[in-house]
Protein backbone atom coordinates (compact mmCIF):
# COMPACT_ATOMS: atom_id res chain seq x y z
CA UNK A 1 0.00 0.00 0.00
CA UNK A 2 1.82 3.55 -0.56
CA UNK A 3 2.95 5.56 1.67
CA UNK A 4 1.54 9.21 2.29
CA UNK A 5 2.71 11.83 -1.16
CA UNK A 6 5.37 13.77 -0.63
CA UNK A 7 6.17 17.29 -0.92
CA UNK A 8 8.28 16.08 -4.19
CA UNK A 9 5.27 13.51 -5.42
CA UNK A 10 3.02 16.28 -5.21
CA UNK A 11 5.05 18.65 -7.24
CA UNK A 12 5.12 16.36 -9.61
CA UNK A 13 1.67 15.83 -9.93
CA UNK A 14 1.08 19.74 -10.39
CA UNK A 15 4.01 19.61 -12.82
CA UNK A 16 2.65 16.98 -14.66
CA UNK A 17 -1.54 18.01 -14.78
CA UNK A 18 0.09 21.54 -15.74
CA UNK A 19 2.35 20.50 -18.87
CA UNK A 20 0.92 16.81 -20.18
CA UNK A 21 -0.97 18.44 -22.73
CA UNK A 22 2.52 21.01 -24.16
CA UNK A 23 4.51 18.22 -23.88
CA UNK A 24 1.72 15.48 -25.35
CA UNK A 25 1.59 18.21 -28.36
CA UNK A 26 5.05 19.02 -28.91
CA UNK A 27 5.84 14.82 -29.39
CA UNK A 28 2.38 15.08 -32.04
CA UNK A 29 3.71 17.19 -33.64
CA UNK A 30 7.24 15.24 -34.56
CA UNK A 31 6.06 11.70 -33.93
CA UNK A 32 3.15 9.32 -34.94
CA UNK A 33 0.52 9.19 -32.70
CA UNK A 34 1.92 5.94 -31.40
CA UNK A 35 5.24 6.88 -31.07
CA UNK A 36 4.54 10.36 -29.14
CA UNK A 37 2.74 8.56 -26.64
CA UNK A 38 5.21 6.33 -25.70
CA UNK A 39 7.42 9.48 -25.98
CA UNK A 40 5.34 11.46 -23.37
CA UNK A 41 5.61 8.52 -21.34
CA UNK A 42 9.25 8.54 -21.01
CA UNK A 43 9.57 12.35 -20.67
CA UNK A 44 7.71 11.97 -17.53
CA UNK A 45 8.89 8.78 -16.77
CA UNK A 46 12.18 10.97 -16.66
CA UNK A 47 10.96 13.39 -14.98
CA UNK A 48 9.51 11.27 -12.25
CA UNK A 49 13.22 10.05 -11.39
CA UNK A 50 14.44 13.46 -11.64
CA UNK A 51 11.49 15.09 -8.92
CA UNK A 52 13.91 16.20 -6.29
CA UNK A 53 15.90 17.98 -8.38
CA UNK A 54 13.55 20.29 -10.51
CA UNK A 55 13.33 23.70 -9.57
CA UNK A 56 11.70 26.50 -11.25
CA UNK A 57 9.51 26.50 -14.40
CA UNK A 58 10.22 22.87 -15.65
CA UNK A 59 8.70 23.13 -18.98
CA UNK A 60 12.05 24.41 -20.69
CA UNK A 61 13.61 21.49 -19.11
CA UNK A 62 10.87 18.84 -20.35
CA UNK A 63 11.01 19.93 -23.64
CA UNK A 64 14.62 19.41 -24.20
CA UNK A 65 13.98 16.07 -22.29
CA UNK A 66 11.02 15.69 -25.04
CA UNK A 67 13.85 16.33 -27.68
CA UNK A 68 16.07 13.51 -26.50
CA UNK A 69 13.24 11.29 -26.74
CA UNK A 70 12.01 12.56 -29.98
CA UNK A 71 15.44 11.89 -31.61
CA UNK A 72 16.31 8.76 -29.97
CA UNK A 73 12.80 7.23 -31.28
CA UNK A 74 13.55 8.14 -34.80
CA UNK A 75 17.12 6.38 -34.48
CA UNK A 76 15.59 3.38 -32.95
CA UNK A 77 13.03 3.78 -36.33
CA UNK A 78 15.57 4.23 -38.71
CA UNK A 79 17.43 0.84 -37.47
CA UNK A 80 14.01 -1.15 -37.24
CA UNK A 81 13.80 0.14 -41.34
CA UNK A 82 17.30 -0.65 -42.23
CA UNK A 83 17.06 -4.26 -40.19
CA UNK A 84 13.45 -4.94 -41.66
CA UNK A 85 15.40 -4.44 -45.01
CA UNK A 86 17.98 -6.30 -44.67
CA UNK A 87 15.75 -8.93 -43.37
CA UNK A 88 13.61 -8.91 -46.67
CA UNK A 89 16.55 -9.22 -49.09
CA UNK A 90 17.64 -12.63 -47.21
CA UNK A 91 16.61 -15.05 -49.29
CA UNK A 92 14.53 -17.59 -48.40
CA UNK A 93 14.70 -20.96 -49.14
CA UNK A 94 11.57 -23.50 -48.06
CA UNK A 95 11.88 -26.60 -46.21
CA UNK A 96 12.07 -29.75 -48.50
CA UNK A 97 9.30 -31.69 -48.60
CA UNK A 98 9.57 -34.89 -47.22
CA UNK A 99 10.28 -36.60 -50.52
CA UNK A 100 13.15 -34.43 -51.45
CA UNK A 101 14.68 -35.25 -47.25
CA UNK A 102 14.39 -39.28 -47.86
CA UNK A 103 15.99 -38.79 -51.80
CA UNK A 104 18.92 -36.74 -50.07
CA UNK A 105 19.30 -38.92 -47.37
CA UNK A 106 19.78 -42.11 -49.93
CA UNK A 107 22.19 -40.26 -51.74
CA UNK A 108 24.28 -38.97 -48.67
CA UNK A 109 24.30 -42.52 -47.63
CA UNK A 110 25.17 -43.54 -51.10
CA UNK A 111 27.84 -41.35 -51.30
CA UNK A 112 29.22 -41.49 -47.80
CA UNK A 113 29.11 -45.64 -47.98
CA UNK A 114 31.41 -44.98 -51.19
CA UNK A 115 34.05 -42.64 -49.23
CA UNK A 116 34.37 -45.40 -46.26
CA UNK A 117 35.01 -47.82 -49.30
CA UNK A 118 37.69 -45.78 -50.42
CA UNK A 119 41.36 -46.28 -49.21
CA UNK A 120 41.96 -43.85 -46.07
CA UNK A 121 44.57 -41.55 -48.35
CA UNK A 122 41.64 -41.18 -50.73
CA UNK A 123 39.31 -40.54 -48.29
CA UNK A 124 41.48 -37.65 -47.16
CA UNK A 125 42.50 -36.07 -49.89
CA UNK A 126 38.50 -35.72 -50.98
CA UNK A 127 37.85 -34.64 -47.51
CA UNK A 128 40.32 -31.72 -47.92
CA UNK A 129 39.03 -30.56 -50.78
CA UNK A 130 35.50 -31.01 -50.27
CA UNK A 131 34.80 -30.86 -46.59
CA UNK A 132 37.82 -27.94 -45.69
CA UNK A 133 37.89 -26.60 -49.40
CA UNK A 134 41.17 -26.37 -49.77
CA UNK A 135 42.55 -25.61 -53.13
CA UNK A 136 45.53 -27.99 -54.54
CA UNK A 137 48.50 -25.77 -53.41
CA UNK A 138 47.17 -26.52 -49.68
CA UNK A 139 46.38 -29.72 -50.49
CA UNK A 140 50.09 -30.40 -51.75
CA UNK A 141 51.15 -28.77 -48.33
CA UNK A 142 49.43 -31.24 -46.31
CA UNK A 143 50.77 -33.81 -48.07
CA UNK A 144 54.27 -33.01 -48.44
CA UNK A 145 54.34 -33.17 -52.26
CA UNK A 146 54.20 -31.12 -55.74
CA UNK A 147 50.87 -29.28 -56.84
CA UNK A 148 51.08 -31.37 -59.75
CA UNK A 149 50.84 -34.83 -57.77
CA UNK A 150 48.36 -33.27 -55.26
CA UNK A 151 46.24 -32.61 -58.45
CA UNK A 152 46.83 -36.37 -60.05
CA UNK A 153 45.47 -37.55 -56.95
CA UNK A 154 42.44 -35.78 -56.53
CA UNK A 155 41.75 -36.64 -60.01
CA UNK A 156 42.70 -40.46 -58.99
CA UNK A 157 39.97 -40.11 -56.05
CA UNK A 158 37.27 -38.59 -57.50
CA UNK A 159 37.56 -41.42 -60.14
CA UNK A 160 37.70 -44.12 -57.59
CA UNK A 161 34.83 -42.69 -55.59
CA UNK A 162 32.81 -42.33 -59.31
CA UNK A 163 33.47 -45.85 -59.60
CA UNK A 164 32.15 -46.87 -55.71
CA UNK A 165 29.03 -45.11 -56.68
CA UNK A 166 28.30 -46.73 -59.75
CA UNK A 167 27.95 -50.32 -57.28
CA UNK A 168 26.12 -48.61 -55.32
CA UNK A 169 22.86 -50.13 -54.92
CA UNK A 170 21.17 -46.39 -54.10
CA UNK A 171 23.35 -44.58 -56.73
CA UNK A 172 21.91 -46.06 -60.34
CA UNK A 173 22.65 -42.80 -62.27
CA UNK A 174 23.96 -40.76 -60.04
CA UNK A 175 27.26 -38.99 -60.48
CA UNK A 176 29.85 -37.24 -59.32
CA UNK A 177 30.08 -33.66 -60.39
CA UNK A 178 32.18 -30.71 -59.39
CA UNK A 179 35.65 -29.81 -60.58
CA UNK A 180 36.68 -33.32 -60.47
CA UNK A 181 33.74 -34.67 -62.04
CA UNK A 182 33.76 -37.52 -64.50
CA UNK A 183 36.00 -37.19 -66.78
Amino acid sequence: MPGPLTTHDAEFRRMYDEHFAAVRSYCLRRLPVADANDAVSEVFLVAWQKRSSLSGDPLPWLYGVAGNVVRNLRRSSRRSRRLAARAQAEPVYPEPGADVVVVRNAADEALLDALRRLSERDQEILRLRAWEGLTGPQIADILGCSVAAAEKRSIRAVRRLESQLKTHPHAAGEEVSGEYGAA
